[in-house]
């Protein structure tokens, strides 16, 4: 770690700038992974809801890994949450409690570590905490007590591995593209790698 971590957790107006276009970005995908969604919930029912999950996961994952400070993960979240409902999402208000817990979930995860390592385990693990979190609220909005106990643990596991691949995996790969194509210049990620010699491909 650089002397740049070192620094004050402030967001300068550059940072915030761009977790409001993370936000706005995956507002967009999260939209459209919607119809998605809908589509494959009828044909497969509503487990599938826990197979696509974890990629509503991934603004916060993105957003945390490039600037990597306390509470990007949660207000990426919020505010593509925020952006979905102005874009007519049928969710309504609901989307940003539900956004909340989903950032809050990754957020707790990069508290944990001090907000200090982001290498592709840790993003797997935010997109789990993540995955842990919603699971915890859906089950008092949707009444999963009343299923039966192995369907839950099924929908459970399900949404832990959505977690870790659809938000953890993707999010690395993302993360990755955009710092080879040189756009995040001078952000944390960027000076941190550079101050310590780091290849994009092994992402801290």
């Amino acid at each position: 770690m650089s002397d740049f971590a070192s620094q004050s957790w402030r967001w300068t107006l550059r940072e915030t700038l761009v977790v409001a276009v993370f936000g706005a970005a995956f507002a967009v995908l999260y939209l459209a992974w919607v119809q998605v969604w809908l589509v494959s919930q009828a044909a497969f029912g509503p487990v599938t809801m826990d197979v696509f999950m974890g990629f509503w996961f991934s603004a916060s994952i993105v957003a945390a890994a490039v600037i990597r400070k306390p509470g990007v993960a949660l207000m990426a979240e919020v505010l593509a949450a925020g952006i979905e409902i102005l874009l007519g999402s049928p969710a309504g208000l609901g989307l940003l409690i539900a956004a909340m817990v989903q950032g809050l979930g990754a957020e707790l995860v990069f508290a944990a570590l001090g907000w200090k390592h982001y290498r592709l385990p840790v993003l797997i693990a935010a997109g789990m905490g993540a995955s842990v979190t919603s699971f915890i609220y859906n089950w008092f909005l949707f009444d999963y007590g009343a299923l039966e106990p192995w369907l839950v643990g099924a929908m459970f596991v399900i949404r832990l591995i959505s977690g870790a691949v659809l938000a953890g995996v993707l999010g690395h790969l993302i993360v990755e593209a955009l710092y080879r194509t040189g756009v995040l210049r001078g952000l944390r990620i960027d000076i941190e790698r550079r101050g310590v010699g780091f290849e994009p491909q092994a992402a801290q």
